[in-house]
């Protein structure tokens, strides 16, 4: 059975039970009992991909015509230099000259969150200023997993609240185990969501049991939890989560916003449908093909995907077949 299958088939219970519990009835999401939001997290966010030249240096004009495209769609803001940024690859001055760019051209009214996570305190620290003095409204900061044995509950908060006492921005935790190899343990995230300054979690791991119980064990903090991935997005909504930064959103974020509406509104069951469209193309474009993936089939969709970064390698003429297969049998071209 297909990864992508067996990822549909898993969020059907989920789902079932949610129609099953109030049949013929529209209720929207609702905001879990707790203290008001001082920073509104919700929506959905794309994870922008960074544009290369042929020669791999940042297009900045290809760039801003992405951004020009995505300025029509409602989104509730950008994430910059997440994973599906090719973050790792870019030099410093990269980065805070796309941080720079992107504020540029973003509406005052949607918010900027940026990647500032380094594996030592002081360079988290360090980036997270400079990202706040480039625009950025918000660090999104990666769990350090260089030296991952060492990375104890204890550890990883004393590091997270270091970062927080001293980022001049709100911070919002980033658990990535697919690329760090380490989960934010959820004892962490309950003593972290009581700083001030720490406002949510992206969660890319997929464990919705996990996302429920932060959902629920926060709920009297000024913290929300984010979706880090669309095939999951509707099952970590039913549990209370505020909104999703989804790599899908760099192609189908029309779809996307849509579903989020769908979910406010209560209308499950179209939610459902479009959610399992979903699945297979967001399977393909993160764990199946990764950025290649993501990047050509969002040159599909009327955007500049153009190439990776070396030791990234395009896909072959094989891949491409599959993946525009995987977006055909959901009707999306």
């Amino acid at each position: 059975m297909a990864l992508s299958t067996r990822l549909a088939l898993s969020l059907r219970p989920t789902l079932a039970a949610l129609l099953r519990a109030a049949p013929g009835q529209h209720r929207g999401l609702s905001t879990p009992t707790g203290p008001e939001h001082t920073l509104d997290l919700r929506g959905i966010f794309p994870p922008l991909a960074t544009p290369f030249s042929p020669t791999q240096e940042v297009d900045y004009a290809q760039l801003e015509g992405n951004l020009c495209r995505y300025a029509s769609i409602p989104f509730r803001g950008l994430v910059v230099l997440g994973s599906n940024g090719e973050y790792p690859y870019l030099a410093p001055h990269e980065r805070l000259e796309l941080v720079t760019c992107v504020r540029q051209a973003l509406s005052k009214n949607r918010l900027l969150l940026a990647g500032a996570g380094c594996e030592s305190t002081q360079g988290t620290i360090e980036l997270a200023v400079r990202m706040a003095e480039a625009g950025a409204d918000v660090a999104l900061v990666v769990t350090p997993c260089y030296y991952r044995g060492a990375m104890t509950s204890a550890a990883l908060i004393q590091h997270y609240t270091e970062v927080a006492d001293a980022s001049p921005i709100p911070v919002v935790l980033y658990s990535v185990p697919a690329s760090t190899g380490l989960d934010l343990p959820l004892e962490a995230v309950f003593t972290l969501a009581q700083h001030p300054n720490i406002v949510g979690i992206k969660d890319s791991g997929g464990d919705i049991t996990r996302m429920g119980l932060m959902v629920h064990k926060t709920r009297q903090e000024d913290f929300q939890v984010l979706a880090g991935s669309a095939s999951f997005l509707l099952a970590s909504y039913v549990l209370g989560a505020s909104g999703g930064v989804c790599a899908l959103a760099n192609i189908l974020g029309g779809p996307l916003c849509q579903l989020d509406h769908l979910c406010r509104e209560g209308h499950w069951q179209e939610a459902r449908d479009l959610q399992y469209r979903l699945i297979e193309p967001n399977v393909a474009v993160t764990r199946r093909f990764g950025i290649p993936g993501l990047k050509k089939a969002m040159e599909w969709f009327g955007y500049y995907g153009g190439p990776c970064r070396a030791p990234l390698t395009p896909l072959s003429p094989s891949q491409v077949e599959e993946l525009r297969g995987t977006f055909n049998i959901n009707g999306w071209l």
